[in-house]
Formats: C-alpha cells, structure tokens, sequence
C-alpha cells in the first residue's frame, strides 16, 4: 500500500536497483549552473561542501570539484557512490542516509539538490534541525521542495516514485527555529522552490 512512510523507504532501494538508468538520464550536462552559483557565493572559495543526496557526483559534485571546494557526497544507493569514487576521486563518497549521516566535521555548505523532497514530511521536519548541526557557523545550505503541503506520486522506470513537502510558511518557521537567517526561496520551476539560508554565526 502507498502511503508516506512507504514510500519514502521504497526511494532507497528503487535508486539501487535502477543506478545504471539513473546515470544514463542525469548525465554529465549542468543545467543548475544559476543556482550553485547563487549558493557558491556565500561560502569561501575553498570551502567544505555537503552534498546529501549526491547520486552519481555529476554534474553538481563534479562542478563543485572543479570550482575548487572540497567536497563530500553522501547518498543511499551504493551503486551510485561507487560510481562516483571511480569517476570523481578527489571528492569524499559516503554511503548514508542523510537522516542519520553524522560526520565528524561540519561544514562550510550543505546542497540537497532534489533529494530532501523525497523525504516523508516528518522527516523533512526533522531534517531542518540536522542542517543546522551539519553546517558550521555562517555557513549555508540550499535545498528543493515542492510548491505546496502534500504528497505526490511520480515515476521513475514503471515504478511509483515518492514526493513530500511542507508548506513555504513552515519551512521558514522551523529554518528560523533552527538558527537560520537570510532564508529565501525562488521559484524554479513549475513544480519546485530553491531555498537559501544561511546558519547564524556565534555572537
């Protein structure tokens, strides 16, 4: 039976099972080079980026390599990862759910590009907070969500393909609630918004 919690645990293994088709369809081709720029320009120009959801490593980890950011890419489908370590070895590829990801290091900038929408709403709630442990002090984070409160269904390869989101409001009350600042989001798309916030430095 579909439903959040189901269909967010069926994203894990439908990622695995499909990584050669995944590859295939991302390419190499950088069509967000509007939006890492946006998010490029608030960090230092050899800072340290988190990339959570990060596929294969390109295009975005790829380009983020080549601007000179050090780069670690955490995403749940092993195939995925191992991909990126053969064509990408100067990033860091980390196996891991980005729920429970914990590093020893923090970082300078955290991108969730079309991947925190995957997650069930709870999840996305809890998720905000963790942003805010992940990323140091006056650093930022950018992610993707849907234009409105709801669940829908896509497809990918014939099969049923899980998407959540929050309402705008909500996203900003719990980033503010989490120590975020300079919170704003642009609509990308049709069907997404591009967040920006920025963590706010200790006094």
């Amino acid at each position: 039976m579909n439903g959040p919690i189901a269909g967010a645990s069926a994203i894990i293994p439908l990622y695995e099972r499909t990584a050669p088709a995944w590859l295939a369809a991302r390419g190499t081709d950088l069509i967000e080079t509007q939006w890492l720029d946006l998010f490029t320009r608030r960090l230092p120009c050899d800072g340290t980026i988190l990339d959570l959801g990060c596929g294969g490593g390109a295009p975005i980890g790829a380009e983020l390599l080549r601007r000179g950011f050090a780069v670690t890419g955490v995403d749940s489908a092993a195939s995925l990862i191992r991909h990126a370590e053969a064509t990408l070895p100067d990033g860091t590829w980390v196996v891991g759910d980005m729920r429970r990801f914990d590093p020893a290091d923090r970082f300078d900038g955290i991108i969730a590009w079309h991947s925190f929408f995957h997650l069930g709403s709870d999840d996305q709630r809890a998720m905000i907070p963790r942003f805010a442990g992940l990323v140091r002090p006056g650093g930022s984070i950018m992610f993707t969500s849907g234009l409105q409160a709801g669940e829908v269904w896509g497809k990918w390869q014939g099969e049923p393909l899980f998407h959540a989101s929050l309402a705008p409001d909500e996203y900003r009350d719990l980033l503010g609630a989490a120590g975020f600042e300079a919170i704003e989001f642009i609509n990308a798309d049709p069907i997404a918004f591009v967040w920006f916030a920025t963590r706010q430095s200790r006094a």
